[in-house]
């Protein structure tokens, strides 16, 4: 075993020394020109030559890395002015629409106050200072701040914002405005008395000729005629069914009158059936019977009559054809 290592460490040795003298071995080279020139020796060791080797591969491989994280630099720095040059595109197309919807918001505010001041409602609203002087939108880098770090677009958004949470109140005060009007039409008689506003007035309100004796006399309603019988007549307003009845003396034949709020009472003369029954409480819009030809009549339609407290009023001046407001019967 011993000898084994003294073998071993020999070998070792000699072969340290065969590299050493591989390494320090020098080799001349002679550089022979075509003329007649003087020739040129160069001494070179191993050592000198690796390391010489190395160097070239090093300075090749370090320019191939710098040249590929250049390029992968440049790809990147394109994608990003791509991508900026979008942004400010979209900021561009973003500002003006900001602008419009301020140009809107002072056509909103300007009719909103008229709105308001026309109905007596004195509401404050607070103003969005200038709301829309900013019309001129320039590019990104004309941007001019109205504060420190606040671009001048912001700033009007605020005061857009400022200016909607203080006509949030008057829009409420409108709301229960109109809902309370919405609520006293429906009070008042003032809808087509057939239902989908069809037919036409056959006779108007006052002096007529009487169509059965010829003499004039005055006609206390308006005949509204479809030229046929069946078609549903409603309610012009809320109110109750206080009378339904055939009248044969004074011509009415089967009619109903309703009591309304505010004094209003209406009559439907000559209809062929009922549909309400008496004391019922109808709605505006709603079925109340079918137009006939019964009592005094040269023909199917509806005598339709509005008196207010112990007058006779034309019931043509309350009329509002609004087919559309109309309830679908029921």
């Amino acid at each position: 075993m011993k000898n084994i290592a003294v073998m071993a460490v020999l070998k070792a040795g000699r072969f340290l020394k065969a590299l050493g003298m591989a390494i320090t071995r020098r080799y001349t080279v002679v550089l022979v020109p075509h003329s007649e020139k003087k020739v040129y020796n160069f001494n070179i060791s191993v050592t000198s030559l690796c390391c010489a080797v190395l160097m070239l591969v090093g300075a090749a491989g370090a320019f191939f890395w710098y040249g590929s994280s250049y390029n992968g630099t440049r790809n990147t720095l394109a994608l990003k002015d791509s991508r900026l040059k979008d942004t400010q595109a979209s900021l561009d197309q973003l500002r003006d629409e900001i602008a419009r919807l301020l140009r809107q918001t002072r056509g909103f505010q300007a009719t909103l106050s008229n709105t308001l001041s026309e109905l007596g409602l004195d509401t404050p609203i607070n103003s969005a200072e200038n709301p829309a002087a900013s019309g001129d939108l320039s590019s990104f880098l004309g941007i001019q701040e109205t504060a420190p770090g606040t671009l001048k677009e912001v700033d009007d958004i605020r005061n857009l914002t400022d200016y909607l949470a203080s006509a949030v109140d008057p829009v409420k005060e409108l709301g229960s405005l109109f809902s309370s009007q919405s609520a006293l039409l429906t009070e008042i008689p003032n809808i087509w008395p057939i239902r989908g506003g069809i037919g036409h007035v056959s006779m108007y309100f006052g002096q007529n000729s009487h169509p059965f004796t010829g003499q004039y006399y005055i006609h206390k309603g308006i005949d509204l005629s479809t030229y046929r019988s069946g078609d549903p007549v409603v309610a012009t307003a809320d109110g109750q069914v206080v009378t339904m009845e055939y009248d044969p003396v004074g011509g009415f034949g089967y009619y109903i009158t309703i009591k309304h709020k505010h004094g209003f009472y209406t009559r439907y003369a000559h209809l062929q059936s009922f549909k309400a029954t008496k004391g019922q409480r109808v709605q505006q819009g709603e079925v109340i019977g079918y137009i006939g030809n019964t009592g005094l009549s040269t023909g199917p339609h509806l005598h339709y009559e509005i008196h207010v407290g112990s007058d006779v009023v034309d019931p043509y001046k309350y009329l509002n054809i609004r087919s559309s407001n109309v309830r679908t019967g029921r």
